[in-house]
């Protein structure tokens, strides 16, 4: 991709106003039309949110949504109903033992009402806000016991596959356990033995990075720098490591491009987090300095095959860079991104993840002194400008969609193809979205010296 390097996050002011203009009526829209019995609003067709079943892993986006707009806007109705709806719906997924987004679903919600009353922007209430900690606890600790050790010395948070199946997708729910260990909380195991919540996280991303991320180290004949395995599969038997695998992407020699963007966002933030930490809650998992370069390096191989190896001039990828069709683009890292090319889609969510942590893995290396943060934030804020304006801003009043050109699972034939196109466009998705808006609430806060954008 080409950096733009003078923008500046208050370059971005105007596009960022209009997409919150946008996504208040969007908002709205779908309120008004989801039908709770027909389960979590997942991608729109033909400019309608409508369901997928699999797990109702987007519903702390759907109502994520709304906090986030009354965050960026003031306007109380989005609180009234993200409060309400988290009371409301979000129960079940607090205490779902099945699932490995507990980090999507309840840090969204109960996390960004917790975080909006301890910046002051809503009233301060200690029965309120216990509720919201009791939940962020049980969350953690519940992500957190769905855990599979191997025999290399390391364990993982499984998906929702089965125990063999680590995906790079939950690196972003390590915020769950975390947020839960910060707020005192352990996961009690047999005979009352508490487990401590940082350190299995930290485990996760380690088992992660080792086995899901490749470093141009000679692993295999497909050992790229920064190439990413959407799921490593492990023997049950013994806890040996298998082989890498996909759900979502083409193969398992390629990188699934949101695969990539959940490590990209999820090493910076845990980075931002263990600054937090003290070094004393360290040293059982090798101390601040191995803990530490171990998700830089982590974080550094993947943005910097995002940057350099897939993505394309614009910086938005397209949804696999071992797509079988993408070879008849021609150049494609050259030109700008076609999301109504006829061979393979473009993936915009991938993109808004993948902004957000390039832009919080700038500010981390910078406050470090080091001057390369610089090319990862410039880099984030280009993505951004791309997202935040046509033709992925939906400016259709009429769509409910508010990024568009969104894929969801293309092997399995999910996402929408309008008639007389060949491959899915022009259409959102539920995490697409709310990334969106996460990441234009950074920006905002970047721009105008508010209080920075954390989970914690």
């Amino acid at each position: 991709m080409k950096i733009k390097t003078g923008l500046k996050p208050r370059s971005l002011n105007a596009r960022i106003d209009r997409f919150f203009e946008l996504a208040a009526g969007k908002i709205r829209s779908i309120e008004k039309s989801w039908n709770p019995s027909q389960g979590t609003p997942v991608f729109t067709v033909k400019g309608k949110y409508t369901s997928q079943g699999w797990t109702e892993w987007t519903q702390g986006f759907q109502f994520g949504c709304a906090i986030l707009q009354y965050d960026a806007t003031g306007e109380e109705a989005f609180l009234d109903y993200g409060r309400k709806a988290t009371v409301d719906h979000m129960a079940s997924h607090v205490s779902h033992i099945g699932v490995h987004d507990h980090g999507f679903n309840n840090v969204s919600t109960y996390g960004n009402l917790r975080r909006l009353m301890l910046e002051g922007r809503i009233p301060f209430n200690q029965d309120e806000l216990n509720f919201y900690e009791l939940a962020l606890k049980a969350s953690g600790a519940v992500q957190a016991s769905r855990w599979s050790t191997t025999a290399h010395g390391t364990g993982y948070v499984y998906s929702f596959n089965g125990p063999h199946s680590l995906f790079s997708d939950t690196i972003r729910s390590m915020r769950a356990l975390v947020l839960a260990h910060q707020l005192g909380h352990a996961l009690m195991g047999e005979g009352d033995k508490p487990i401590n919540l940082l350190h299995r996280a930290i485990e996760h991303a380690v088992t992660t990075s080792r086995f899901n991320v490749y470093f141009g180290e000679g692993r295999d004949s497909y050992d790229v720098r920064g190439r990413v395995v959407h799921e490593s599969i492990f023997n049950r038997n013994d806890g040996q490591y298998r082989c890498p695998s996909t759900q979502q992407g083409y193969s398992a020699f390629s990188t699934w491009t949101r695969g990539a963007a959940w490590l990209i966002a999820g090493y910076p933030e845990q980075l931002e987090f263990l600054q937090t930490v003290k070094s004393s809650e360290l040293r059982k998992m090798g101390g601040r300095g191995k803990v530490e370069k171990m998700f830089l390096n982590t974080a550094l191989a993947a943005a910097d095959h995002y940057i350099d190896g897939y993505t394309s001039l614009d910086g938005i990828p397209y949804w696999d860079d071992g797509a079988p069709d993408l070879h008849r683009l021609g150049n494609y890292q050259k030109k700008k991104a076609d999301p109504y090319n006829a061979w393979e889609p473009v993936d915009s969510s991938a993109a808004a993840i993948a902004a957000q942590g390039l832009i919080r893995l700038g500010n981390y290396l910078t406050g470090k002194g080091d001057r390369q943060g610089r090319r990862y934030l410039q880099a984030g804020l280009t993505v951004a400008e791309t997202l935040f304006a046509e033709p992925y801003l939906s400016t259709d009043k009429r769509h409910q969609g508010l990024i568009l050109h969104s894929i969801y699972h293309r092997p399995n034939g999910w996402d929408h193809t309008p008639k007389g196109r060949k491959v899915p466009c022009g259409e959102s998705s539920m995490w697409g979205d709310y990334h969106a808006m996460e990441l234009a609430l950074l920006i905002r806060r970047m721009a105008t010296g508010g209080e920075y954008l954390t989970f914690f």
